[in-house]
């Protein structure tokens, strides 16, 4: 059952990934990324990561989204218009993808490491408390540091989305 959750939520994902690149409507697109990162949520308990799958839901999908929303909203952002399809572009494209897919697959499938079974994860309740010891004791000023970077560039945009400037 979990492995089939897995692949369900998967090719959600990849589905939803997909619909972020073709779409022409910014919130349309966001919105795909919004699924698209709970799917990757989804995946990550039923690998058992249930703190990963937590943080991914509250930061990803909850505070990052609901600033690139806030983003698109205030700059007004319309449906983009639509163009021709170029033939030689699409072909190159999918010669690029194919290509890495090719690759990709041969290189998973010559490596001795990715075909020999893990041990499972043990459950351990010291996860949380351990991230947060080293993130607040070894990384406090990087954190901090981050915290009023993501503020700045956050003002910065609202002082440059604004229609009239004082």
């Amino acid at each position: 059952m979990q492995l089939t959750l897995f692949w369900i939520f998967s090719s959600l994902m990849i589905a939803f990934g997909l619909g972020v690149v073709t779409l022409r409507s910014p919130i349309s697109c966001a919105m795909c990324l919004v699924s698209s990162f709970i799917c990757l949520a989804a995946v990550f308990i039923t690998l058992d990561a249930f703190f990963i799958a937590i943080v991914q839901v509250l930061v990803a999908a909850g505070a990052v989204m609901v600033l690139f929303l806030f983003i698109i909203m205030l700059l007004n952002l319309q449906a983009e218009e639509c163009r021709r399809v170029k033939l030689g572009v699409m072909l190159g494209g999918a010669v690029v993808v194919l290509s890495f897919m090719v690759l990709l697959s041969e290189t998973l499938e010559s490596s001795p490491q990715f075909s020999k079974m893990m041990p499972p994860i043990t459950a351990s309740s010291q996860d949380v408390s351990m991230i947060g010891m080293t993130l607040f004791h070894s990384f406090n000023l990087p954190f901090q540091i981050v915290g009023v970077l993501l503020l700045v560039a956050t003002v910065g945009v609202v002082l440059l989305s604004r229609r009239t400037l004082r």
